[in-house]
């Protein structure tokens, strides 16, 4: 019995290690010109593995962040992203392994697509300066332009203005592929169809002429050339999942399916010379050649992690939000998503949640005893109140219980908190658009802004703050004219209309209550430059309203 007992232990534990050995989440695999590797990104190190899968080889242990790897069409190259310098630069380094190189050192993130046929230049995409022809110029942050910067190193140039990602030379250097990006949406949303969406072009590099090869009205996106360069291979959603298609360059309405996954979006999709393709789905890595079923390959992964995987981080860097308390003693912090509590003098700092989810959003309550804030808690957004427990206890950073409680919680999405000055009722989204208002006496909530006259498109997009009196609400109001805004008020009960304030035409945001009550401050851009492209950097001055002489 104890033999038996024994050889169930060693077999569990066996078990656990193959367990171990089973790597997930492995991301933009790059299968090498001859078919034989496959580079990929795990857990931020780049790793090899024959494409037969089998035990993976780590090519880089850094602690920054290392992906998207790209082969030279010699095989003897990777080209790579790294932000070891803070933000993505592109690094070259021997496909067998060794020191990386670095090629690239603007501000601006660059991330590699392709090796120049010659194997002398790496091309790659950026978001520094556009040309000043560009209506898309004062956007630094959204439309990727092609640069080139030689694999030995040395000045940058621009290779293509156009707004252009996952872009790829064909095998003669004298056409470009490339899919466009023409708006904000995530590149991870799926099933997404709108103007948008993205498509697949085709730059000729001696003609200077562009021609989109792509017909779908949802997202066709990460091109690469078939082996002849007459046909190429991209991800869409035209059967409802990602899946990859292939289609004919003369006619791109010849457009087939290859694969036919039905739960998750396949990704990463990259080719080698004999038309072997490589591509992640769910997590996993996955070959693929014309008349076959696709291949996952196991891949083991039996290096020990960089880290622990729980470790001490300072926490006086990366705030990204403050509140002073009412006796000007203690500041509430947000750092990483935790909420904190220090002293203003003598150093101290507590804890206050310790969740795997963000909170946001901290402001004291008038008696500085309780903090209201936003946390994402079992996939909704609520309102969440924690106070000191203890009378004897003054300061949060010196407490020994606190209670937390739900104060505002549905099935709906609930966040972004201002609580009046008398400590009575809290402003609050629902839904990211409605502005609302709940007594937190009687627990009863009351809709100020109603939906349909505001649109979030981002976090924190949305502005209302509370007069000193408690009696009314400036906010944002996009009614009539979104994505711009003015500023308008309205009486804090919901009762009356809303007036806009501002009506200037321009974008006006950020309003504060200044001087007691007797005026309001806001940011406007209506004496800045006029960019064409809407979305580019703004000019903004701080004016002034006052309600009485």
């Amino acid at each position: 019995m104890k033999k038996l007992f024994c050889l169930l232990v060693a077999a569990a534990v066996g078990n656990a290690v193959q367990a171990q050995q089973s790597a997930l989440w492995l991301r933009y695999p790059a299968i090498s010109p001859d078919g034989k590797t496959i580079v990929f990104s795990y857990k931020g190190d780049l790793y090899k593995v024959p494409s037969s899968g089998g035990d993976a080889t780590a090519l880089t242990l850094h602690e920054a962040h290392d992906y998207m790897p790209v082969w030279s069409r010699d095989g003897k190259y990777i080209a790579f992203a790294s932000d070891r310098y803070g933000n993505m630069d592109v690094y070259v380094m021997p496909s067998s392994g060794g020191e990386a190189k670095r090629l690239t050192y603007n501000s601006a993130a660059d991330y590699p697509t392709d090796f120049t046929p010659d194997g002398k230049s790496v091309l790659f995409s950026t978001t520094r300066n556009d040309i000043y022809t560009s209506a898309r110029f004062p956007n630094r942050g959204l439309f990727q332009k092609l640069y080139q910067v030689p694999v030995t190193g040395g000045r940058s140039v621009m290779y293509l203005s156009a707004g252009s990602e996952f872009a790829r030379f064909n095998s003669k250097g004298d056409k470009l592929i490339f899919q466009d990006r023409k708006g904000y949406e995530d590149a991870f949303r799926k099933h997404h169809t709108s103007s948008v969406t993205r498509d697949i072009w085709v730059y000729d590099v001696n003609k200077k002429e562009y021609a989109q090869v792509s017909m779908f009205e949802g997202e066709d996106r990460e091109p690469v050339w078939s082996a002849d360069d007459k046909s190429f291979y991209y991800l869409s959603e035209k059967d409802g999942t990602q899946n990859i298609f292939k289609a004919s360059l003369d006619n791109a309405k010849s457009a087939q399916s290859l694969t036919s996954f039905k739960k998750h979006p396949v990704r990463n999709l990259t080719r080698s010379l004999d038309n072997t393709l490589c591509f992640t789905y769910d997590g996993e890595i996955y070959t693929h050649k014309e008349g076959a079923s696709p291949k996952k390959l196991e891949v083991r992964i039996n290096t020990d992690g960089r880290t622990n995987s729980e470790k001490i981080l300072p926490i006086n860097t990366g705030v990204t939000q403050t509140a002073l308390s009412p006796n000007g003693k203690e500041i509430a912090f947000i750092v990483r998503g935790e909420l904190f509590v220090t002293s203003v003098e003598g150093g101290l700092t507590k804890r206050i949640t310790n969740t795997p989810t963000q909170e946001r959003n901290v402001t004291f309550t008038p008696d500085g005893r309780s903090l209201i804030y936003s946390g994402e808690r079992d996939g909704s957004w609520n309102i969440y109140r924690t106070t000191i427990e203890r009378k004897e206890e003054p300061y949060f950073y010196a407490s020994t219980v606190l209670k937390e409680e739900a104060i505002i919680a549905s099935d709906k999405e609930e966040f972004q908190p201002e609580l009046s000055p008398d400590g009575k009722e809290i402003a609050y989204l629902e839904e990211r658009n409605t502005i609302k208002i709940y007594n937190i006496a009687s627990k009863k909530s009351r809709t100020l802004v109603p939906p349909g006259i505001n649109f979030s498109y981002a976090d924190g997009d949305q502005n209302y703050s509370w007069s000193p009196d408690n009696k009314w609400i400036a906010f944002n109001s996009g009614e009539g004219r979104w994505p711009s805004a003015e500023i308008a008020l309205m009486k804090a009960d919901g009762s009356g209309e809303r007036k806009n304030l501002t009506e200037s035409g321009f974008f006006d945001g950020g309003a504060k209550w200044a001087f007691g009550g007797k005026a309001l401050l806001w940011l406007t851009d209506r004496d800045g430059k006029k960019p064409l492209a809407f979305q580019g950097a703004r000019e903004v001055d701080v004016y002034a309203m006052f309600f009485e002489q």
